[in-house]
């Protein structure tokens, strides 16, 4: 990697201090060969834009094509530095692993060609890597005419290799009948150890006692460590294992010159053998980061322009995977660092998260800017920085015989003369290690330089002062981490707007500490400040219980709006009904009306008479009321189909959503108010979480 790519300040202690030496052996142990495996080990964040995009990309779109894509081919192949050396030698002749390596090269990229041709998606990252390759079958076929499955030479690879191994196999038979001769005539004469026979440079000898070795006919090989046993080759075999010995000449030359006639063809094709081995260790190392990014269940979060970080549901991948193997849950955080809040001041009680709420956003950073995906939920947007600067934990020099604190000075002299504004800046336990009062004001004096200096950064702190100091300034942002008064247990969630207690004297009482000492430690204490660290809990306890408060008043507003519209539904279906019975009951009287008459028709009617004149009348009434019906018949369909209620699409009233409406998803029914709005892209919260959501998915309420 060309060393201008890399962070200006980026030391082995931030790795260490943030756990990033972990991942990368876990990222070394998914790659398959040595070049991959190397640059793993010494995978180092970059501050060329342009250069962590497309590692990101390329690591992204593998991710994709693997969780997506079922079946896409594994990689196998293994280095070929020493199969391209020879090639290059002219009359030079490969071994057989080495063609057989050559051939997995080339069946390995033509699977990867045709997975990545075939996806419904393109991948530009991936086609790059293998931009100077193609398919083809050039390379294999001359391979496969010559080995088999198992990569040994066929013994069809050339006629006269077919005769050698033919008269070889015979040559075999006549020796093994001979030997078995030889080996029953001695065992019904007991002459032989009970391991009877071995093998002694590849020919098979009697393991004859030794008392009896005169005895035996042929060539004595050797015999075992105590001597009790003589290894002896029969006189009937000795001839045909010499002429055994002239066919394994003859093949051996002969197997030569094939290799030396396909080595020669295969050298024809050393550009794209070569182009192989580069593509092949690129997709290595690309391969390892995608199989770390789906144990981590990482995604590819937006790359802002400006040095800014906006985390949603952030999580640290190695407590993860600890809390996983102890099957429990790991609390995800959210927060920001904008240019109007650029440093975070985490305060809050031991044990409570800070620290690793801190190393989430070193490590995360360092993931990111080394071209790996983050754990982070996808509306995440990270930017970029030139320098990542820690001091975590309690280090002491031992070579330099510096005690923690002349350490943390060391280290605050490198910040305060390399910090800047594009500088992410990591302090754990700010200004801890000397006299409370005069290391705190020494904290408060570092923190505002440091602050003018215009860094981003997180730090986790105790002293008042800082919180204080925080407070004042327009571009710093004091969070807590929130402690359940109740319980007397940290709740590991993160809360940013203002500082928190650190729960002294309460997590004393929750470790079986006397109330009397805690009294008695509260008494030598200012009153003030007994007084300040106990509204800052109470002010947490109130804003936890108005939040509470809050989210059962947006339910009941959801149950009270669903309970309207339904109560509206139910008003719309009686009126319907209403209306239908109306019209069945103006149809019933027509009918009594028109029956009543019909029932007079009748009465009047005379069998014995001339009913002419009764007929006339009749059909002229059936005539009118007949035509009357049609038309009213008519005119109640065409009522009917003029009122009938036509489907419109609901009125989303997206075009009016701007800062501060109500909103909703159209897909969901809770509520969120909208913070920011950039042309089509509309942030907005819902509750303690805040996304990016496009303008055309959502509801404006008010």
């Amino acid at each position: 990697m060309n060393e201008q790519n890399l962070l200006l300040h980026f030391d082995k202690q931030v790795a260490s201090d943030l756990e990033f030496d972990v991942i990368r052996e876990m990222l070394a142990k998914k790659t398959v060969q040595p070049t991959a495996e190397l640059r793993a080990q010494r995978l180092s964040p970059l501050r060329n834009r342009k250069q962590i995009i497309k590692f990101l990309e390329e690591t992204e779109e593998l991710r994709r094509l693997k969780t997506e894509q079922s079946g896409f081919p594994a990689i196998e192949f293994e280095e070929l530095q020493k199969e391209i050396k020879l090639l290059g030698l002219p009359g030079s002749v490969l071994t057989e692993d080495g063609f057989n390596r050559i051939a997995r090269a080339s069946n390995t990229v033509n699977s990867i060609l045709a997975a990545l041709h075939g996806g419904e998606r393109i991948s530009h990252r991936l086609n790059n890597v293998f931009k100077n390759t193609f398919t083809t079958s050039d390379i294999i076929k001359p391979i496969e005419k010559v080995f088999d499955q198992k990569g040994q030479v066929r013994d069809d690879a050339s006629p006269a290799l077919a005769n050698i191994r033919e008269e070889m196999q015979s040559l075999r038979r006549s020796i093994s009948r001979r030997f078995n001769k030889v080996l029953k005539d001695l065992l019904g004469k007991g002459m032989l150890a009970d391991t009877r026979e071995g093998f002694v440079n590849e020919r098979r000898v009697l393991a004859v006692e030794s008392t009896y070795k005169r005895r035996v006919k042929g060539n004595v090989c050797g015999s075992s460590n105590t001597g009790t046993i003589t290894f002896i080759e029969p006189s009937t075999v000795v001839p045909l294992n010499h002429e055994l010995e002239l066919l394994r000449d003859d093949e051996r030359k002969e197997l030569r010159r094939i290799l030396k006639e396909l080595t020669k063809l295969i050298r024809g094709h050393l550009p794209l053998i070569k182009e192989y081995n580069k593509a092949l260790i690129e997709y290595d190392f690309i391969q390892a980061r995608a199989a770390l990014a789906v144990e981590l269940e990482c995604v590819l979060p937006s790359i802002a322009k400006s040095s800014t970080i906006k985390y949603v549901k952030a999580y640290h991948p190695l407590l993860v995977r600890t809390n996983r193997a102890l099957k429990i849950p790991t609390q995800p955080q959210s927060f920001e660092l904008t240019k109007n809040g650029r440093i975070l001041i985490i305060s809050g009680p031991n044990a409570g998260g800070k620290s690793i709420t801190l190393k989430t956003v070193g490590l995360l950073q360092v993931m990111l800017q080394s071209g790996l995906l983050i754990p982070v939920n996808s509306a995440s947007e990270v930017g970029l920085f030139d320098s990542i600067l820690t001091d975590i934990g309690d280090n002491q020099s031992i070579e330099n015989q510096l005690s923690t604190y002349s350490y943390r000075l060391s280290r605050m002299q490198t910040f305060l003369r390399v910090a800047d504004a594009k500088s992410l800046l990591l302090l754990d336990e700010f200004g801890t290690g000397s006299d409370p009062e005069l290391g705190g004001a020494l904290a408060e004096v570092f923190f505002e330089e440091l602050y003018n200096k215009g860094v981003y950064g997180v730090i986790t702190t105790h002293y008042a002062n800082i919180k204080s100091r925080a407070s004042e300034l327009k571009n710093a942002v004091n969070a807590s981490m929130l402690f359940n008064r109740n319980s007397l247990e940290p709740q590991f969630k993160l809360e940013v707007g203002q500082p928190g207690s650190s729960f002294t004297f309460e997590v004393a009482s929750n470790c079986g500490i006397n109330k009397k000492l805690i009294a008695r430690a509260k008494t030598k204490l200012d009153g003030r400040r007994v007084e300040l660290d106990s509204l800052i809990g109470e002010l947490q306890k109130e804003k936890a219980t108005i939040a509470k408060l809050t989210s059962r008043q947006l339910r009941a507003e959801l149950e009270a709006e669903k309970a309207t519209m339904a109560a509206k539904k139910a008003s719309q279906k009686i009126k319907e009904k209403s209306k239908q019975l109306s019209e069945s009951e103006a149809e019933l009287n027509d009918l009594a009306l028109k029956g009543e008459v019909l029932e007079k028709f009748i009465k009047k009617f005379n069998p014995g008479a001339d009913n002419t004149k009764l007929s006339a009348e009749i059909l002229d009434y059936l005539d009118k009321h007949s035509n009357k019906s049609r038309v009213k018949g008519s005119k109640n369909k065409a009522k009917k189909a003029k009122v009938a209620p036509i489907k419109k699409r609901p009125n989303h009233n997206s075009e009016l959503i701007k800062e501060g409406s109500t909103v909703r998803l159209r897909t969901g029914k809770e509520k969120g108010e909208v913070v920011a709005v950039k042309g089509k892209k509309v942030t907005v919260v819902f509750g303690d979480f805040k996304t990016v959501v496009d303008r055309n998915k959502l509801s404006l309420i008010k």
